[in-house]
Protein backbone atom coordinates (compact mmCIF):
# COMPACT_ATOMS: atom_id res chain seq x y z
CA UNK A 1 0.00 0.00 0.00
CA UNK A 2 1.10 3.72 -0.77
CA UNK A 3 2.78 5.76 2.31
CA UNK A 4 1.55 8.48 0.76
CA UNK A 5 2.82 11.65 -1.15
CA UNK A 6 3.26 15.53 0.16
CA UNK A 7 2.83 18.17 -2.59
CA UNK A 8 1.64 21.56 -3.53
CA UNK A 9 -1.03 22.81 -5.93
CA UNK A 10 -2.59 25.92 -6.74
CA UNK A 11 -5.63 27.51 -8.05
CA UNK A 12 -4.35 28.19 -11.37
CA UNK A 13 -6.00 27.78 -14.95
CA UNK A 14 -4.58 27.43 -18.09
CA UNK A 15 -4.78 30.46 -20.48
CA UNK A 16 -6.15 28.53 -23.23
CA UNK A 17 -8.49 25.93 -21.77
CA UNK A 18 -9.38 27.29 -18.71
CA UNK A 19 -9.17 24.23 -16.97
CA UNK A 20 -7.30 24.33 -13.68
CA UNK A 21 -3.49 23.39 -13.63
CA UNK A 22 -3.03 22.06 -9.89
CA UNK A 23 -0.30 20.41 -9.24
CA UNK A 24 1.24 21.14 -13.07
CA UNK A 25 1.39 25.17 -12.20
CA UNK A 26 5.40 26.25 -13.51
CA UNK A 27 5.61 28.72 -10.59
CA UNK A 28 4.91 25.67 -7.91
CA UNK A 29 8.79 25.24 -8.74
CA UNK A 30 11.57 27.24 -8.83
CA UNK A 31 14.27 26.96 -11.41
CA UNK A 32 16.17 24.30 -9.63
CA UNK A 33 12.67 22.07 -9.15
CA UNK A 34 11.97 22.75 -5.53
CA UNK A 35 8.88 24.27 -4.06
CA UNK A 36 7.98 28.21 -4.45
CA UNK A 37 7.34 29.10 -1.03
CA UNK A 38 5.38 32.14 -2.88
CA UNK A 39 3.17 30.33 -4.69
CA UNK A 40 0.38 27.58 -4.26
CA UNK A 41 -0.70 25.64 -1.06
CA UNK A 42 0.39 22.48 0.14
CA UNK A 43 -1.48 19.33 0.06
CA UNK A 44 -1.08 15.04 0.57
CA UNK A 45 -2.30 12.21 -1.10
CA UNK A 46 -2.89 9.24 0.33
CA UNK A 47 -4.13 5.43 -1.10
CA UNK A 48 -7.09 4.10 1.03
CA UNK A 49 -8.48 0.52 1.00
CA UNK A 50 -11.13 -0.31 -1.70
CA UNK A 51 -14.74 0.56 -1.34
CA UNK A 52 -16.34 -2.75 0.14
CA UNK A 53 -17.64 -3.18 -3.71
CA UNK A 54 -14.20 -3.19 -4.38
CA UNK A 55 -13.42 0.38 -6.08
CA UNK A 56 -10.20 2.42 -5.59
CA UNK A 57 -10.10 5.78 -3.95
CA UNK A 58 -7.65 8.24 -2.78
CA UNK A 59 -7.33 11.02 0.04
CA UNK A 60 -6.12 14.37 -1.60
CA UNK A 61 -6.91 17.22 0.94
CA UNK A 62 -5.60 20.58 0.00
CA UNK A 63 -5.62 23.93 1.21
CA UNK A 64 -2.60 23.68 4.00
CA UNK A 65 -0.42 26.56 4.91
CA UNK A 66 3.00 24.87 5.46
CA UNK A 67 4.34 21.14 4.64
CA UNK A 68 4.25 20.51 8.17
CA UNK A 69 0.69 20.93 8.99
CA UNK A 70 0.08 18.87 5.34
CA UNK A 71 2.82 16.05 6.95
CA UNK A 72 1.14 16.07 10.16
CA UNK A 73 -2.13 14.91 8.55
CA UNK A 74 -0.82 12.13 6.14
CA UNK A 75 0.88 10.53 9.82
CA UNK A 76 -2.27 10.56 11.43
CA UNK A 77 -4.41 9.28 8.16
CA UNK A 78 -1.79 6.10 8.23
CA UNK A 79 -1.79 5.86 11.51
CA UNK A 80 -5.38 5.75 11.72
CA UNK A 81 -5.57 3.14 8.84
CA UNK A 82 -2.77 1.09 10.36
CA UNK A 83 -5.27 0.64 13.66
CA UNK A 84 -7.50 -1.77 11.82
CA UNK A 85 -4.26 -4.14 11.08
CA UNK A 86 -4.94 -6.26 8.56
CA UNK A 87 -8.70 -7.05 9.30
CA UNK A 88 -10.39 -5.84 5.90
CA UNK A 89 -13.57 -5.04 7.01
CA UNK A 90 -12.31 -2.45 9.97
CA UNK A 91 -9.54 -0.79 7.08
CA UNK A 92 -12.57 -0.51 5.01
CA UNK A 93 -14.46 1.34 7.49
CA UNK A 94 -11.66 3.53 8.68
CA UNK A 95 -11.07 4.29 4.91
CA UNK A 96 -15.00 5.41 5.17
CA UNK A 97 -14.43 7.57 7.99
CA UNK A 98 -11.41 9.38 6.42
CA UNK A 99 -13.14 9.98 3.44
CA UNK A 100 -16.62 11.24 4.88
CA UNK A 101 -14.88 13.22 7.30
CA UNK A 102 -12.55 15.07 4.94
CA UNK A 103 -16.04 15.42 2.84
CA UNK A 104 -17.41 17.14 5.48
CA UNK A 105 -14.98 19.64 6.29
CA UNK A 106 -14.11 18.21 9.21
CA UNK A 107 -10.72 17.11 11.12
CA UNK A 108 -9.50 13.89 11.23
CA UNK A 109 -10.36 12.20 14.63
CA UNK A 110 -8.11 11.20 17.15
CA UNK A 111 -6.26 8.00 17.14
CA UNK A 112 -7.35 6.61 20.51
CA UNK A 113 -11.13 7.70 20.13
CA UNK A 114 -11.02 5.27 16.86
CA UNK A 115 -8.87 2.70 18.77
CA UNK A 116 -11.24 2.60 20.95
CA UNK A 117 -14.45 2.23 18.76
CA UNK A 118 -12.64 -0.42 16.96
CA UNK A 119 -11.72 -2.56 20.67
CA UNK A 120 -15.57 -1.71 21.24
CA UNK A 121 -16.41 -2.85 17.26
CA UNK A 122 -18.80 -0.34 17.12
CA UNK A 123 -19.50 1.97 14.06
CA UNK A 124 -16.97 3.94 13.07
CA UNK A 125 -19.06 6.55 10.85
CA UNK A 126 -20.95 8.82 13.37
CA UNK A 127 -22.39 7.49 16.66
CA UNK A 128 -24.21 4.31 16.63
CA UNK A 129 -27.50 4.06 17.72
CA UNK A 130 -28.63 2.43 21.17
CA UNK A 131 -29.46 -0.80 19.11
CA UNK A 132 -26.41 -0.87 17.66
CA UNK A 133 -24.05 0.23 20.84
CA UNK A 134 -26.02 -2.37 22.92
CA UNK A 135 -26.00 -5.63 20.35
CA UNK A 136 -21.94 -4.82 20.57
CA UNK A 137 -22.24 -3.84 24.97
CA UNK A 138 -24.04 -7.31 25.10
CA UNK A 139 -21.34 -9.12 23.08
CA UNK A 140 -18.26 -7.70 24.71
CA UNK A 141 -19.95 -8.33 28.45
CA UNK A 142 -17.98 -10.64 30.93
CA UNK A 143 -20.69 -11.25 33.74
CA UNK A 144 -22.23 -14.52 35.20
CA UNK A 145 -25.34 -16.50 32.72
CA UNK A 146 -28.22 -14.98 35.34
CA UNK A 147 -26.64 -11.29 35.29
CA UNK A 148 -26.18 -11.61 31.45
CA UNK A 149 -29.88 -13.28 30.81
CA UNK A 150 -31.28 -10.24 33.07
CA UNK A 151 -29.51 -7.72 30.63
CA UNK A 152 -30.31 -9.47 27.23
CA UNK A 153 -34.40 -9.90 28.19
CA UNK A 154 -34.22 -5.39 29.21
CA UNK A 155 -32.55 -5.25 26.08
CA UNK A 156 -34.50 -7.21 23.44
CA UNK A 157 -38.12 -6.99 25.41
CA UNK A 158 -38.13 -3.17 26.39
CA UNK A 159 -34.66 -0.86 25.34
CA UNK A 160 -34.32 -1.55 21.57
CA UNK A 161 -37.86 -1.83 20.41
CA UNK A 162 -38.87 1.46 22.14
CA UNK A 163 -35.48 3.49 21.90
CA UNK A 164 -33.07 1.18 19.94
CA UNK A 165 -33.24 4.25 17.12
CA UNK A 166 -32.23 6.84 19.37
CA UNK A 167 -28.64 7.46 18.03
CA UNK A 168 -26.73 7.15 21.50
CA UNK A 169 -25.33 11.08 22.12
CA UNK A 170 -28.52 12.05 21.49
CA UNK A 171 -30.55 9.98 24.31
CA UNK A 172 -32.33 12.27 26.59
CA UNK A 173 -34.44 11.37 30.05
CA UNK A 174 -37.47 12.38 28.15
CA UNK A 175 -36.80 9.33 26.17
CA UNK A 176 -36.07 6.81 28.78
CA UNK A 177 -39.93 8.23 30.34
CA UNK A 178 -41.49 8.29 27.44
CA UNK A 179 -40.08 4.26 27.66
CA UNK A 180 -41.63 3.82 31.22
CA UNK A 181 -44.78 5.55 30.44
CA UNK A 182 -45.27 2.83 27.30
CA UNK A 183 -44.29 0.16 30.02
CA UNK A 184 -47.36 1.18 32.58
CA UNK A 185 -49.57 1.85 29.69
CA UNK A 186 -49.27 -2.23 28.45
CA UNK A 187 -49.49 -2.85 32.45
CA UNK A 188 -52.64 -1.02 32.18
CA UNK A 189 -53.78 -2.64 29.24
CA UNK A 190 -53.57 -6.14 30.65
CA UNK A 191 -55.09 -5.61 33.98
CA UNK A 192 -58.10 -4.17 31.91
CA UNK A 193 -58.10 -7.22 29.69
CA UNK A 194 -57.79 -9.89 32.23
CA UNK A 195 -60.52 -7.95 34.04
CA UNK A 196 -62.76 -8.10 30.44
CA UNK A 197 -66.36 -9.96 30.72
CA UNK A 198 -64.57 -11.19 27.12
CA UNK A 199 -63.10 -14.50 27.32
CA UNK A 200 -61.51 -14.01 24.39
CA UNK A 201 -59.79 -10.76 25.71
CA UNK A 202 -59.37 -12.72 28.97
CA UNK A 203 -57.82 -15.31 26.41
CA UNK A 204 -55.62 -12.84 24.39
CA UNK A 205 -52.91 -12.49 27.69
CA UNK A 206 -53.57 -15.36 29.79
CA UNK A 207 -50.19 -15.80 30.91
CA UNK A 208 -48.72 -12.39 30.41
CA UNK A 209 -47.32 -10.88 32.91
CA UNK A 210 -46.79 -6.98 33.66
CA UNK A 211 -43.68 -5.47 33.99
CA UNK A 212 -43.19 -4.77 38.32
CA UNK A 213 -41.58 -1.81 39.42
CA UNK A 214 -38.80 -4.03 40.70
CA UNK A 215 -38.15 -4.68 36.37
CA UNK A 216 -38.04 -1.31 35.41
CA UNK A 217 -35.65 -0.33 38.14
CA UNK A 218 -33.76 -3.22 36.43
CA UNK A 219 -34.24 -1.91 33.17
CA UNK A 220 -33.07 1.67 33.87
CA UNK A 221 -29.99 -0.11 35.39
CA UNK A 222 -29.28 -1.82 32.70
CA UNK A 223 -28.79 1.00 30.11
CA UNK A 224 -27.40 3.03 33.27
CA UNK A 225 -24.58 0.63 33.16
CA UNK A 226 -24.55 0.34 29.17
CA UNK A 227 -23.78 4.43 28.91
CA UNK A 228 -21.49 4.31 31.52
CA UNK A 229 -19.42 1.87 29.79
CA UNK A 230 -19.85 3.82 26.08
CA UNK A 231 -18.19 7.03 28.04
CA UNK A 232 -15.42 4.53 29.40
CA UNK A 233 -14.54 3.34 25.62
CA UNK A 234 -14.75 6.51 24.58
CA UNK A 235 -17.97 5.93 22.07
CA UNK A 236 -19.51 9.12 23.14
CA UNK A 237 -18.12 11.57 24.56
CA UNK A 238 -19.16 15.40 26.13
CA UNK A 239 -22.24 14.02 27.48
CA UNK A 240 -24.27 12.79 30.61
CA UNK A 241 -25.40 9.64 31.31
CA UNK A 242 -29.70 10.34 30.71
CA UNK A 243 -30.01 7.25 33.01
CA UNK A 244 -28.74 8.74 36.25
CA UNK A 245 -31.13 11.68 35.52
CA UNK A 246 -33.95 9.26 35.97
CA UNK A 247 -36.51 7.92 38.79
CA UNK A 248 -37.96 4.98 38.25
CA UNK A 249 -40.93 3.75 40.72
CA UNK A 250 -40.38 2.73 44.01
CA UNK A 251 -39.11 -0.96 43.54
CA UNK A 252 -38.23 -2.05 46.63
CA UNK A 253 -41.70 -3.58 48.88
CA UNK A 254 -41.40 -2.72 52.26
CA UNK A 255 -41.76 -5.63 54.65
CA UNK A 256 -44.75 -6.17 56.67
CA UNK A 257 -45.66 -7.99 60.04
CA UNK A 258 -48.36 -10.41 60.43
CA UNK A 259 -49.64 -8.77 63.34
CA UNK A 260 -52.33 -10.79 65.10
CA UNK A 261 -55.29 -8.27 63.56
CA UNK A 262 -53.48 -9.06 59.99
CA UNK A 263 -53.56 -12.25 60.51
CA UNK A 264 -57.54 -12.74 61.45
CA UNK A 265 -58.38 -10.68 58.47
CA UNK A 266 -56.26 -13.03 56.07
CA UNK A 267 -57.59 -15.82 57.82
CA UNK A 268 -61.53 -14.12 56.65
CA UNK A 269 -60.43 -13.32 53.56
CA UNK A 270 -57.63 -15.04 52.52
CA UNK A 271 -55.71 -11.55 51.40
CA UNK A 272 -52.94 -11.07 52.37
CA UNK A 273 -51.78 -7.32 52.79
CA UNK A 274 -48.68 -7.17 51.00
CA UNK A 275 -45.67 -8.89 48.56
CA UNK A 276 -43.87 -8.92 51.72
CA UNK A 277 -44.50 -10.11 54.74
CA UNK A 278 -42.64 -11.55 57.78
CA UNK A 279 -43.83 -13.47 60.68
CA UNK A 280 -43.73 -12.35 64.44
CA UNK A 281 -41.51 -14.11 66.51
CA UNK A 282 -44.46 -16.33 67.79
CA UNK A 283 -45.59 -17.17 64.26
CA UNK A 284 -41.71 -18.02 63.48
CA UNK A 285 -41.58 -20.43 67.01
CA UNK A 286 -44.64 -22.46 66.05
CA UNK A 287 -43.20 -22.68 62.05
CA UNK A 288 -39.70 -23.62 63.51
CA UNK A 289 -41.35 -25.99 65.75
CA UNK A 290 -43.83 -27.45 63.18
CA UNK A 291 -40.02 -27.66 60.68
CA UNK A 292 -38.47 -29.46 63.29
CA UNK A 293 -41.17 -32.29 63.37
CA UNK A 294 -42.16 -32.68 59.74
CA UNK A 295 -39.34 -31.87 58.40
CA UNK A 296 -36.30 -33.14 60.47
CA UNK A 297 -33.95 -32.74 57.41
CA UNK A 298 -34.31 -29.31 56.31
CA UNK A 299 -35.24 -27.93 59.82
CA UNK A 300 -31.76 -26.63 60.27
CA UNK A 301 -31.08 -24.78 57.03
CA UNK A 302 -34.50 -23.42 57.89
CA UNK A 303 -33.34 -22.54 61.07
CA UNK A 304 -30.33 -20.40 60.24
CA UNK A 305 -32.14 -18.73 57.61
CA UNK A 306 -34.78 -17.59 60.05
CA UNK A 307 -31.93 -16.69 62.85
CA UNK A 308 -29.53 -14.99 60.76
CA UNK A 309 -30.75 -14.47 57.41
CA UNK A 310 -28.56 -15.71 54.72
CA UNK A 311 -30.01 -15.95 51.15
CA UNK A 312 -31.55 -19.08 50.20
CA UNK A 313 -28.20 -19.92 47.57
CA UNK A 314 -25.68 -19.33 50.23
CA UNK A 315 -27.69 -21.27 52.98
CA UNK A 316 -27.11 -24.13 49.94
CA UNK A 317 -23.77 -23.57 49.57
CA UNK A 318 -22.54 -23.30 52.72
CA UNK A 319 -19.38 -25.09 52.73
CA UNK A 320 -18.47 -27.59 55.57
CA UNK A 321 -14.72 -26.04 56.45
CA UNK A 322 -16.35 -22.76 56.83
CA UNK A 323 -18.67 -23.57 60.14
CA UNK A 324 -16.66 -23.21 63.47
CA UNK A 325 -19.01 -23.97 65.64
CA UNK A 326 -16.94 -24.55 68.75
CA UNK A 327 -16.44 -20.41 67.87
CA UNK A 328 -19.84 -20.14 66.98
CA UNK A 329 -18.81 -18.35 63.47
CA UNK A 330 -19.88 -19.11 59.75
CA UNK A 331 -18.44 -17.74 56.63
CA UNK A 332 -20.15 -17.00 53.77
CA UNK A 333 -17.64 -17.18 50.56
CA UNK A 334 -19.63 -19.52 48.69
CA UNK A 335 -23.48 -20.18 47.20
CA UNK A 336 -25.65 -22.51 44.84
CA UNK A 337 -27.21 -20.56 42.28
CA UNK A 338 -29.47 -21.80 39.46
CA UNK A 339 -29.59 -20.52 35.82
CA UNK A 340 -32.61 -21.55 34.84
CA UNK A 341 -33.36 -24.82 36.27
CA UNK A 342 -29.86 -26.03 36.50
CA UNK A 343 -27.66 -25.02 39.96
CA UNK A 344 -23.87 -23.88 39.98
CA UNK A 345 -21.38 -23.17 42.98
CA UNK A 346 -20.45 -20.15 42.73
CA UNK A 347 -18.87 -16.74 44.92
CA UNK A 348 -21.19 -14.61 46.21
CA UNK A 349 -21.80 -11.52 43.86
CA UNK A 350 -20.66 -8.72 46.00
CA UNK A 351 -17.49 -8.14 48.24
CA UNK A 352 -19.61 -7.72 50.72
CA UNK A 353 -21.67 -10.92 50.06
CA UNK A 354 -18.28 -12.32 51.36
CA UNK A 355 -18.77 -12.09 55.31
CA UNK A 356 -18.61 -13.89 58.76
CA UNK A 357 -21.70 -14.41 60.17
CA UNK A 358 -21.93 -15.08 64.40
CA UNK A 359 -24.15 -17.67 65.34
CA UNK A 360 -26.10 -17.65 68.84
CA UNK A 361 -26.27 -20.60 71.11
CA UNK A 362 -29.40 -21.67 69.52
CA UNK A 363 -28.43 -21.77 66.08
CA UNK A 364 -25.38 -23.72 67.21
CA UNK A 365 -27.13 -26.49 69.15
CA UNK A 366 -29.20 -26.64 66.08
CA UNK A 367 -26.17 -27.35 63.91
CA UNK A 368 -24.15 -29.78 66.31
CA UNK A 369 -27.34 -32.10 65.92
CA UNK A 370 -27.33 -31.46 62.24
CA UNK A 371 -23.95 -32.96 62.26
CA UNK A 372 -24.67 -35.62 64.13
CA UNK A 373 -27.66 -36.66 62.02
CA UNK A 374 -25.52 -36.38 59.43
CA UNK A 375 -22.90 -38.35 60.48
CA UNK A 376 -25.76 -40.93 60.93
CA UNK A 377 -26.67 -40.62 57.36
CA UNK A 378 -23.46 -41.15 56.16
CA UNK A 379 -22.35 -43.74 58.11
CA UNK A 380 -25.58 -45.72 56.79
CA UNK A 381 -24.33 -44.81 53.63
CA UNK A 382 -21.04 -46.08 53.06
CA UNK A 383 -19.07 -45.88 50.22
CA UNK A 384 -22.24 -44.06 47.89
CA UNK A 385 -22.03 -40.79 50.25
CA UNK A 386 -20.74 -37.65 47.85
CA UNK A 387 -18.21 -35.76 49.23
CA UNK A 388 -20.29 -32.35 48.14
CA UNK A 389 -18.03 -30.24 50.55
CA UNK A 390 -21.12 -28.80 51.62
CA UNK A 391 -22.52 -28.61 55.27
CA UNK A 392 -26.04 -28.66 54.04
CA UNK A 393 -26.92 -31.83 52.71
CA UNK A 394 -29.56 -34.42 51.90
CA UNK A 395 -29.91 -37.28 53.67
CA UNK A 396 -28.64 -39.33 50.88
CA UNK A 397 -25.24 -36.50 50.81
CA UNK A 398 -26.44 -34.77 47.89
CA UNK A 399 -26.42 -31.01 47.70
CA UNK A 400 -30.11 -29.17 47.94
CA UNK A 401 -31.23 -27.53 44.88
CA UNK A 402 -32.18 -24.26 46.05
CA UNK A 403 -35.77 -24.46 44.05
CA UNK A 404 -36.65 -27.82 46.21
CA UNK A 405 -35.79 -25.51 48.94
CA UNK A 406 -38.46 -23.48 47.88
CA UNK A 407 -41.11 -25.70 47.54
CA UNK A 408 -40.90 -27.57 50.67
CA UNK A 409 -41.08 -24.55 52.59
CA UNK A 410 -44.31 -23.60 50.43
CA UNK A 411 -45.61 -26.88 51.95
CA UNK A 412 -44.39 -26.82 55.28
CA UNK A 413 -46.12 -23.02 55.64
CA UNK A 414 -49.46 -24.34 54.26
CA UNK A 415 -49.50 -27.40 56.00
CA UNK A 416 -48.44 -25.77 59.23
CA UNK A 417 -51.64 -23.34 58.38
CA UNK A 418 -49.41 -20.23 59.52
CA UNK A 419 -49.98 -16.51 57.38
CA UNK A 420 -48.21 -17.14 53.89
CA UNK A 421 -44.58 -15.76 53.40
CA UNK A 422 -41.84 -16.47 50.81
CA UNK A 423 -38.58 -18.46 51.82
CA UNK A 424 -36.45 -15.27 51.28
CA UNK A 425 -39.10 -13.30 53.59
CA UNK A 426 -37.52 -15.26 56.59
CA UNK A 427 -34.14 -13.33 55.45
CA UNK A 428 -36.37 -10.38 56.03
CA UNK A 429 -37.73 -11.51 59.44
CA UNK A 430 -34.37 -12.35 60.75
CA UNK A 431 -33.22 -8.47 59.93
CA UNK A 432 -36.63 -7.44 61.27
CA UNK A 433 -36.30 -8.97 64.63
CA UNK A 434 -32.17 -8.20 65.16
CA UNK A 435 -33.47 -4.75 64.92
CA UNK A 436 -36.59 -4.66 67.14
CA UNK A 437 -34.15 -6.14 69.51
CA UNK A 438 -31.95 -2.96 69.46
CA UNK A 439 -28.81 -4.37 67.12
CA UNK A 440 -27.03 -1.90 65.66
CA UNK A 441 -28.30 -1.12 62.50
CA UNK A 442 -24.63 -1.77 61.49
CA UNK A 443 -24.23 -5.06 62.81
CA UNK A 444 -27.48 -5.93 61.06
CA UNK A 445 -25.95 -4.87 57.50
CA UNK A 446 -22.90 -7.02 57.97
CA UNK A 447 -24.98 -9.77 59.12
CA UNK A 448 -27.17 -9.85 55.63
CA UNK A 449 -23.95 -8.93 53.65
CA UNK A 450 -25.22 -5.27 52.55
CA UNK A 451 -22.98 -3.08 50.81
CA UNK A 452 -24.15 -0.03 52.96
CA UNK A 453 -26.43 0.50 55.69
CA UNK A 454 -28.86 2.93 53.27
CA UNK A 455 -30.50 -0.34 52.35
CA UNK A 456 -30.78 -2.24 55.56
CA UNK A 457 -32.22 0.92 57.05
CA UNK A 458 -34.41 1.92 54.05
CA UNK A 459 -36.16 -1.80 53.98
CA UNK A 460 -36.72 -2.30 57.23
CA UNK A 461 -37.03 0.72 59.16
CA UNK A 462 -40.46 1.05 58.24
CA UNK A 463 -41.13 -2.33 60.66
CA UNK A 464 -38.93 -1.94 63.59
CA UNK A 465 -41.91 -0.68 66.21
CA UNK A 466 -39.68 -0.45 69.18
CA UNK A 467 -37.97 3.11 68.53
CA UNK A 468 -41.49 4.59 66.85
CA UNK A 469 -43.01 3.73 70.26
CA UNK A 470 -40.39 5.09 72.00
CA UNK A 471 -40.91 8.15 70.05
CA UNK A 472 -44.84 8.53 70.33
CA UNK A 473 -44.48 7.74 73.96
CA UNK A 474 -41.83 10.57 74.11
CA UNK A 475 -43.61 13.07 72.35
CA UNK A 476 -46.86 12.17 74.87
CA UNK A 477 -44.67 12.71 78.13
CA UNK A 478 -43.48 16.04 76.96
CA UNK A 479 -46.95 17.22 76.57
CA UNK A 480 -48.08 15.68 79.94
CA UNK A 481 -45.35 17.16 81.75
CA UNK A 482 -46.60 20.81 80.16
CA UNK A 483 -49.58 20.68 81.31
CA UNK A 484 -48.94 19.19 84.72
CA UNK A 485 -46.70 22.70 84.81
CA UNK A 486 -49.38 24.92 83.72
CA UNK A 487 -51.71 23.60 86.43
Amino acid sequence: MSHGSIFKRCGCRDPRTRKPLGNHCPKLRRANRSWNPDHGHWAYQLELPPTADGRRRQLRPTGFDTHKQAADELDRARQLLDLAGRNRRRRVEVGDLLQATLRAGGTLPDVDTVRNRLRADTPLVGVPTLAEWLTTWLQRLTVDDNTRRGYESHVRVHLIPHIGDVVLDKLRPHHIEDLIDNIKQRNADIATAKASPDPDTRASVRGVRPTGPATIARIRATLRKAFNDALAREVVSGVTNPATLVKTPNARAKPIVWEPERVERWKATGKVPGPVMVWTDDLLIQFLDYAAEHAPDLHPLLHLMAYRGPRRGEACGLLDAEVRLAKGEVSIVNQIATHGYEARQKRPKSDAGNREVTLDPDTVAVLTAYKARRAAWRLAAGKDWPDTGLFFVRPDGGPWHPNSITQRFRRLVKQAGLPPIRLHDLRHGAATLALDAGVDIKVVSDQLGHSTTTLTRDTYQSVVKRLHHEAATAVADRIKNKRRRTA
